[in-house]
């Protein structure tokens, strides 16, 4: 019997014709093709039959793959095949396999087993797989399943990926755990590019670290009946995560590129464009992010329980462009920002947003947005009162050079406190708020003085009160009496010279106490302005 090493398959194998043809490519290194020339039945999705003349023993593959011939003189060995019916269950648990491999347009009969091995490369490009179990699965180079349909589910937990992950276009349905692609502790070294990926069931990436970007651009993630459909709590992306729109043909968004961090790439007039698209939850609660996380045009189907959770984030910039969701929770709770990009049209209403916690340096928003907008955000965000949220919105406008804005701000702060106060609280507040704005309005105690001045001196004009002691009272002066009334602490030497009575004596003690009650308000404005700075 001749054995593997001398090039020739074992005798006892009996090789068809089909799986001859991919041993002798397989040692020059060329592609076997086994396309009959007809798109509809060479289409591993499609519902014709495969034929015997196309199928291709998963034992034999895998003796190709462990225990494979030397490569022809001059050649490097790879099996590069296309348009096989693989039958059987392809197991290759705990192997080394070296050469570069490629399956293309393959049908699988059985699910495809790889927890604990060694690859190089490993490209399965358009093909139909009942399942892809792959725990810890380790490559060199790329992983590539770009267009394959796999019916229950992909595991890859713990796999280590040298280079990029690419999983554009693959539509993956749940397992019996309901779970579509479950890649907790997932590390890949380059890019994670899922791009128009279709996912039928919650997509896992628990404590997953991606060494560059990760692109689920066009993606249609749908789990409405669970949780939550993409699952992926302590997240690590050196870049961006990208969850936007893609081009379907003939854009950047479609070249399976990532744009330059800080260059934002606007597709060309007519190009027809696919959102990202989430049916379910979505948690990426203690992620970190590098540069950023973009959902521009994404859109988020929540039922009322569901959340779009960012608890604890951390990011440089959080790009929140998405569409309104209509139901279920936005969660920005501890998330830390630098850059928070927004525009009013995409935040939930009230009761639809949490962000206790939630910090931010500066606000770039996209449109119109003014601050009563702004306010409302805040308002939408607290449905119980919570200084913090409006705190952190004032040091942000003062931090841009908004002072009147951070004013406005820290008013409203007051004005909600304001509704939980007890009711004789609550009308001296209503009294600050009236007479100078709680002291962010410093020049409304101006008006008001210089009203009650006037006032003051027209009444004792007409109704000058008697001296206190006959002699020794300086000359009479309704326009310094009525200041020295209105003016608490300072002394102009009026108010204890003249004996008011009757209707004057009451004009003059309504004079003192709104003076007290002016300075009292502007007193602990000033005081808030010292504390803020």
């Amino acid at each position: 019997m001749t054995g593997p090493a001398d090039g020739d398959a074992p005798a006892d194998l009996r090789l068809t014709s089909a799986e001859w043809s991919m041993w002798q490519a397989f040692r020059n290194g060329s592609t076997c093709d086994l396309h009959i020339g007809d798109p509809a039945r060479d289409d591993p999705h499609g519902q014709h039959l495969w034929g015997p003349e196309r199928r291709v023993r998963a034992r034999v593959l895998a003796l190709l793959l462990l225990e494979g011939p030397a490569a022809q003189p001059g050649r490097v060995s790879a099996l590069k095949l296309t348009g096989a019916y693989i039958t059987d269950t392809l197991d290759l648990a705990g192997g080394t396999i070296k050469p570069f491999i490629e399956l293309r347009d393959c049908r699988f009969e059985a699910e495809v087993v790889l927890p604990e091995s060694r690859f190089t490369t490993l490209r399965l490009v358009n093909c139909a797989i009942p399942r892809l179990e792959a725990a810890r699965l380790q490559t060199e180079g790329d992983l590539h399943l770009p267009r394959c349909v796999v019916q229950n589910g992909i595991r890859l937990t713990d796999a280590h990926i040298g280079t990029d992950l690419m999983l554009n276009q693959v539509v993956a349905h749940k397992d019996r755990q309901g779970r579509s692609i479950m890649a907790d502790g997932l590390t890949v070294a380059q890019d994670l590019q899922a791009e128009m990926l279709e996912s039928y069931g919650e997509l896992s990436l628990r404590g997953a670290t991606i060494g560059v970007s990760l692109s689920l651009r066009g993606s249609r993630l749908s789990n409405p009946f669970g949780r939550r459909a993409l699952n992926a709590p302590q997240l690590t992306v050196e870049r961006t995560l990208y969850l936007t729109a893609a081009g379907l043909a003939n854009s950047p968004f479609s070249s399976g590129t990532t744009p330059p961090y800080g260059i934002s790439v606007t597709p060309t007039r007519g190009t027809r464009m696919q959102r990202f698209e989430c049916e379910g939850g979505m948690r990426l609660d203690d992620g970190r992010f590098g540069d950023a996380i973009d959902l521009e045009h994404a859109r988020f189907l929540m039922e009322s329980d569901q959340e779009l959770s960012l608890r604890r984030i951390q990011t440089p910039e959080l790009r929140f462009l998405c569409e309104r969701p209509q139901r279920g929770r936005v969660i920005l709770s501890g998330a830390r920002v630098v850059n928070l990009v927004d525009k009013s049209a995409s935040w939930p209403g009230l009761g639809g947003l949490w962000m206790a916690g939630f910090a931010y340096e500066t606000l770039i928003p996209r449109g119109h947005f003014p601050l009563a907008l702004r306010l409302q955000w805040v308002a939408a965000a607290t449905p119980e009162y919570a200084p913090e949220p409006y705190e952190m919105l004032a040091a942000s406008l003062r931090t841009s050079g908004e002072d009147a804005d951070a004013r406005e701000v820290l008013l409203a702060k007051q004005r909600r406190r304001r509704e939980t106060l007890p009711l004789a609280a609550k009308t001296w507040g209503f009294l600050q708020d009236w007479t100078v704005a709680y002291g962010y309005r410093p020049g409304r105690a101006a008006v008001w003085m210089a009203i009650l001045w006037a006032l003051g001196t027209l009444y004792f004009s007409e109704y000058p009160p008697p001296p206190l002691k006959q002699g020794e009272a300086p000359p009479w002066n309704p326009y310094l009496y009525s200041l020295d009334l209105l003016l608490p602490v300072i002394d102009l030497n009026q108010g204890s010279a003249w004996k008011p009575g009757g209707g004057a004596q009451w004009v003059a003690a309504v004079l003192i106490m709104l003076g007290w009650v002016l300075a009292t308000t502007v007193a602990a404005g000033a005081s808030r302005l010292l504390r803020r700075q």
